[in-house]
């Protein structure tokens, strides 16, 4: 089975709700910039990505030293855990496979802090009592995939707070966090802390998985500079600069895909819930779901792919991750999956 959703490659899938990126597609006009870069691969890509940090430093409301921009948010992880080489690492599941994978590769030793189910999944501040002082790294995704769980911000603050006292890097990815609406990030709160590496990707909002690009923000220019120092030259294509460039004026799509996420997202919960599923509570543009039912097979056979998250650390065989798709899109899902 896959680590990772998206495996068209092996199958025949007509509809892929396996893989949570924007069912309204990509922007025009990030499509017009990657026609665009046609031209440019002819030469190098710049090094320093000057144009795209000035796009992002102006959509983030950040000083441009603050960025750091990577093939995909995968390579900043990777790259931030050897930067910290961190002898323990503590990682709370389920959520995302790559943080262990980047964590391991750094040769740090991985502890697992369960959330609780009975919790709905949510984390909440009881896990500072094992942030010790030995503890050098902690990944946290807010919301969190593949629960789709958003931490409020104070609960956020409080870890960040105990992490910061302790000496304890936090690693904060906010992958899917336009699909809730920004007024959740802890980017407001990016001078407060020193420990604080938030980590951000086109990839999910702009639907551009194939391109890679993800961007870390960190006030701290010591660890900023030390995670550069992990990265290869030239990492960024010179389409991923001039697409990142194109996304990074697109204010009015994150806003019209926030609400249309909402939408789209209660009905299919509403649908599922009516079939007779359990689905957990979610504000990410994917819904966690439960089933003694052997769903991915039976729905791989009709050409859906949907994820199974039997290989999620902390969860069980029985759980699946749907992503929010269109109307017409999501209406087949709950044809088929009621079938």
């Amino acid at each position: 089975m896959c680590i990772h959703g998206g495996d068209i490659y092996r199958n025949h899938i007509d509809i892929d709700f396996s893989i949570s990126v924007n069912p309204l597609g990509m922007p025009e006009s990030v499509k017009m910039a990657l026609h665009n870069a046609v031209k440019l691969c002819d030469k190098y890509p710049d090094i320093r990505a000057e144009k795209l940090k000035k796009a992002v430093s102006k959509m983030c409301d950040v000083p441009e030293e603050y960025l750091l921009f990577g093939n995909g948010a995968s390579e900043l992880f990777m790259a931030a855990s050897h930067a910290i080489k961190a002898n323990k690492t503590i990682i709370p599941v389920p959520t995302f496979y790559g943080y262990e994978y980047a964590a391991m590769a750094a040769g740090s030793k991985v502890f697992y802090y369960q959330i609780s189910r009975l919790d709905n999944f949510y984390l909440t501040e009881n896990i500072n009592n094992i942030l010790t002082k030995d503890v050098g790294l902690i990944f946290i995704a807010n919301p969190n995939n593949p629960t789709g769980v958003l931490l409020d911000k104070e609960t956020v603050k409080s870890i960040l707070k105990h992490c910061r006292d302790r000496g304890i890097y936090v690693v904060l990815d906010e992958s899917f966090i336009e699909f809730c609406g920004s007024k959740f990030s802890m980017l407001s709160e990016i001078e407060e802390f020193d420990n604080l590496i938030l980590v951000r990707t086109f990839t999910k909002i702009f639907s551009i998985p194939g391109v890679r690009l993800g961007y870390l923000i960190c006030k701290n220019h010591a660890l900023l500079t030390k995670i550069a120092r992990q990265l290869s030259e030239w990492n960024l294509s010179c389409f991923a600069q001039e697409a990142g460039c194109a996304c990074a004026l697109q204010t009015n799509f994150v806003r019209k895909t926030e609400t249309y996420i909402k939408k789209e997202r209660c009905f299919l919960e509403d649908g599922l819930r009516q079939k007779g599923f359990l689905v957990f509570p979610s504000t990410a543009n994917f819904i966690l779901i439960y089933s003694d039912k052997p769903l991915y097979e039976k729905l791989l056979e009709k050409g859906i792919l949907i994820r199974d998250c039997t290989n999620f650390r902390g969860l069980s065989k029985g759980f699946y991750r749907i992503a929010v798709k269109s109307r017409n899109e999501n209406k087949v899902l709950l044809r088929e999956i009621g079938d």
